[in-house]
């Protein structure tokens, strides 16, 4: 027999030959054997430690692609998560704003806290709502273009609750008590997708020429979503929408856009937040209709379309008005302090020449009366007598009358703005 090697037949080596020879033939497949089981046991004890297997093209198309929406989990809990927006950073915070940051934390030690700031803002839109977050662009640009600080602030808010969810509440509101106390005992966590407050709860005023579009309205200066509530983006959208309209009646770009105060209120802040909130009720309502009605009056909480709704106590206490009770009582989760809330200074509101702002009167039913008949009084004045009465009365302050000017205050007078 020729035992010399083939090109496909390898030779053993002296020593490999000799050992084998040396070893019985049936040890030497009980050893094979053996071997083949260690290898088959180390193979399945660590098959799920080894990373998977991805081609090239998976991997680009995964980097490359806008990281999608995920679905709002239906049965987790609302994200622990506090946030706030200021001017600065908390490091710089004045004692106030610092004494009103360390309530929130101190009553929520399991919470995370963040301040999204005027320096860090624009990253945190174009990390989450540009081409590597929710891959809305249009929302990008238009939060860069819009230069009012109030607006800019109303946007974020709802920005930060679509895009990650929590608790949000202005610099300058106060938690009296921990966020467990937000949702009653009575109801489950994982079917409520949002918590609100009642703020203002006069619907007596609704057809008020002035007070109209304020006298029914759920409070935005604290409030909890879980992420990806549609309301949140179509309130985002709803503003892009009432801003862009408005640039082209003036005639300029969205960042020297003019407005009100009521224009505010109507546009971003609690009007705008309450039409959208209960726009959103009606949507998930089964046929029935959700006014404000649903509403008035509430002596207790209750959850219309997954939305859990507070009385006016527990985010608006002590306003002295809508029977919103005060900061002693149970029932008080939060405090305002109003001490940020100067933006009025730069959006005034219609103040008469003579009476000033009917705001004043706190929707106290006779200051109204009374501020109305006078106005209605003044306007069928001649305008002689009228002016005499407004010399009279910048006399006495010894200042120039607030709010609007003056020609475009006494050609509003002259509609009644009585109840």
């Amino acid at each position: 027999m020729n035992f010399l090697a083939s090109p496909l037949s390898p030779t053993l080596s002296p020593t490999a030959g000799m050992l084998r020879n040396r070893i019985p033939k049936q040890l030497r497949r009980t050893i094979l054997i053996y071997l083949t089981c260690v290898c088959i046991l180390l193979a399945i004890l660590n098959i799920d430690l080894l990373p998977p297997v991805t081609s090239p093209g998976s991997v680009f198309k995964r980097s490359t692609n806008p990281r999608k929406p995920r679905k709002p989990d239906s049965v987790s809990g609302f994200p622990k998560k506090i946030w706030q927006t200021w001017k600065i950073d908390p490091l710089s915070f004045e004692e106030r704003d610092s004494s009103t940051a360390r309530s929130w934390t101190t009553k929520n030690p399991g919470h995370r806290y963040e301040v999204l700031t005027d320096s860090n803002d624009m990253n945190y839109i174009e990390q989450h709502y540009g081409p590597g977050g929710f891959n809305h662009m249009s929302i990008v640009d238009f939060y860069r273009s819009v230069n009012a600080t109030i607006i800019k602030a109303d946007l974020l808010r709802y920005l930060i609750m679509y895009a990650e969810g929590g608790i949000y509440a202005d610099i300058d509101v106060e938690a009296l008590r921990p966020m467990h106390r937000f949702i009653p005992e009575r109801y489950d966590e994982s079917e409520i997708d949002m918590v609100i407050g009642v703020e203002i709860d006069q619907p007596e005023f609704k057809d008020h020429k002035i007070l109209g579009g304020k006298s029914q309205s759920f409070c935005q200066w604290t409030f909890m979503a879980k992420p990806q509530q549609p309301v949140m983006l179509k309130l985002v959208e709803n503003i892009q929408s009432w801003l862009t309209n408005l640039a082209k009646k003036q005639g300029v770009p969205i960042g020297e856009v003019v407005l009100d105060f009521d224009e505010v209120i109507s546009g971003t802040g609690p009007s705008a937040f309450t039409a959208a909130i209960l726009e959103e009720m009606n949507e998930r309502s089964s046929g029935a209709s959700i006014t404000w009605d649903v509403f008035h009056d509430m002596r207790e909480s209750k959850v219309v379309g997954n939305i859990l709704v507070l009385d006016v106590e527990a985010f608006a206490a002590g306003q002295g008005h809508s029977d919103s009770g005060n900061h002693d009582s149970r029932g008080a989760l939060v405090k305002h302090h109003y001490h940020a809330s100067n933006w009025p200074s730069r959006h005034p509101r219609f103040s008469h020449p003579v009476y000033g702002e009917v705001e004043r009167c706190n929707w106290n039913a006779e200051c109204v009366r009374k501020w109305d008949e006078d106005v209605e009084t003044f306007g069928l004045l001649p305008p002689e007598e009228q002016q005499k009465r407004i010399d009279e009365k910048r006399a006495q302050s010894d200042q120039p009358p607030p709010g609007l000017n003056l020609g475009l205050e006494l050609r509003n007078l002259n509609a009644p703005m009585l109840l």
